[in-house]
C-alpha cells in the first residue's frame, strides 16, 4: 500500500512491472486479498460510464483492451498516514 499511496490509480499491468511479478500473481497474492479486506477498490471498472464528451472522443481503450484501474480506499490511506507518522 505504501507503493500505491502516491498514485491516483493503477492497473495490474503497471503494478506487475513495478513489482516484477506476473499480473496473475500480483492479483492473487496482493490486490484481491486487499480488496476483500477493504483496502483497495476498483477506481474505474469496465462498466463505469464515461462522464464527458472528451472521454468518448479520445478514449483509446475499447471493450477488447480495457484495463481496470484500482485505487486505495480511505481506510488504506489512513493506515499509510499512521505508518508515516509513526516513523517520525
Amino acid at each position: 500500500m505504501l507503493w500505491a499511496y502516491d498514485l491516483e490509480f493503477f492497473t495490474l499491468d503497471y503494478g506487475s512491472k513495478e513489482y516484477g511479478m506476473t499480473k496473475q500473481h500480483l492479483g492473487d497474492r496482493i490486490v484481491y486479498p486487499l480488496m476483500k479486506e477493504g483496502y483497495i477498490h476498483k477506481y474505474f471498472d469496465k462498466l463505469t460510464p464515461s462522464q464527458t464528451f472528451e472521454d468518448h472522443l479520445f478514449r483509446e481503450e475499447t471493450k477488447f483492451n480495457y484495463r481496470v484501474r484500482y485505487a486505495l480506499t480511505q481506510k488504506a490511506r489512513l493506515m499509510v498516514q499512521r505508518f508515516y507518522r509513526s516513523l517520525h
